[in-house]
């Protein structure tokens, strides 16, 4: 089928590498070391509710495995969009922790079936000015871009591109520019 799929231009999406997550303890020191940013202890995955009891029952096991672990808390919202966001917070100085309770999410997610719905997944910094930016990861590119809000809705582009220019070999960062979306809603900022 790929001889098939390249003779029409059909291209197979990338899949997802959900281990990406775990390179995001090593790119925040780089993030603190050189921009003076640092992990809120606070992210989140959001990802297209679907409907029925299998997605209930996902959903439901997504949250026990973060909720199990009594130094995490959880919460769960909707965004205007439709998109449901779990959110995790840890203590600042756990970002390992947060990380793999993303992961953790991700994988029961993905695990029941539900990996096409999985849209990103944003872990929260912050400046001690108060410059904030969430630290996006892109399940269908398989690729981090920052996303820098300064207001309601307008965005630091120049932080955004000093984080591209400091993380560019540590993360794999979304090359296309109009692939980085803004997340206005996100609970992780």
């Amino acid at each position: 089928m790929r001889f098939l799929d390249a003779l029409l231009g059909r291209t197979r999406p990338v899949q997802p590498d959900l281990d990406a997550l775990f390179a995001v303890p090593a790119a925040a020191t780089t993030l603190q070391a050189a921009l003076d940013l640092e992990p809120t202890g606070v992210g989140a995955v959001c990802f297209k509710t679907a409907e029925g009891p299998a997605a209930a029952r996902a959903e439901s096991e997504a949250l026990s495995l973060l909720t199990a672990d009594q130094a995490a808390r959880v919460a769960t919202s909707r965004d205007e969009y439709g998109y449901t966001w779990i959110a995790g917070r840890r203590d600042r100085d756990d970002l390992a922790g947060l990380v793999t309770d993303l992961h953790a999410v991700n994988s029961t997610l993905a695990d029941a079936g539900y990996g096409p719905s999985l849209l990103c997944t944003v872990t929260g910094f912050t400046g001690a000015d108060g410059r904030r930016l969430g630290l996006v990861y892109l399940f269908k590119r398989g690729t981090f871009y920052p996303f820098a809000p300064s207001g309601a809705q307008s965005r630091d582009n120049a932080l955004e591109l000093q984080v591209r220019a400091q993380l560019g070999g540590e993360l794999p960062v979304e090359s296309d520019l109009s692939r980085w979306f803004p997340i206005w809603t996100t609970p992780a900022l």
